[in-house]
């Protein structure tokens, strides 16, 4: 039935800047302890790696991807990390997926139908991806098909024009 989606927030310049210069000395220091702190071990540094490889969205943005690219990258997203490794640390091969896949616009019906129901989204590039150089109703029109196509999420290219032009409520 009905799909969520993020009802987005009203734009505030005031979001983006900050309140206050950051501290150089402070930023400084705390670059200088990075390589001196102590670090994770053992099981715990596998928990943190496998939290990390969760967090991941793998990627295929080439001009001659295909079905198979696609569904060759959703196997590899459903198991990320090799079966001699999650037996190693006693975990089920499906323990640790990828938090998605990300596709052109024109390849996310494939991801959707190789990832039904197993816990990974789908994200897609839609708006012009990679300069953003289209126009505003095809950014919008683009959208729409990756949602209908059933995208769980869209990054979006901004217009660097705009950027460049500090035109943020254009953006």
């Amino acid at each position: 039935a009905g799909t969520r989606h993020n009802p987005g927030l009203p734009f505030s310049l005031s979001s983006l800047t900050l309140s206050a210069p950051p501290s150089m000395p402070s930023l400084t220091r705390r670059c200088s302890e990075l390589g001196s702190r102590r670090t994770v071990k053992k099981t715990h540094q596998a928990a943190w790696l496998l939290k990390a490889v969760s967090c991941i969205d793998l990627t295929t943005l080439s001009g001659d991807d295909t079905e198979g690219t696609v569904r060759r990258l959703c196997a590899k997203a459903l198991s990320p990390v090799s079966g001699k490794c999650m037996d190693e640390l006693g975990l089920p091969k499906d323990f640790c997926t990828t938090a998605a896949v990300c596709v052109y616009p024109a390849r996310v019906k494939d991801a959707v139908e190789c990832l039904e129901g197993k816990g990974v989204k789908v994200a897609s590039v839609a708006t012009g991806f990679p300069s953003g150089q289209i126009l505003l109703e095809h950014k919008l029109e683009e959208i729409r098909r990756c949602v209908e196509d059933g995208a769980d999420e869209i990054d979006v290219v901004i217009s660097r024009d705009m950027a460049l032009r500090g035109d943020w409520g254009g953006v």
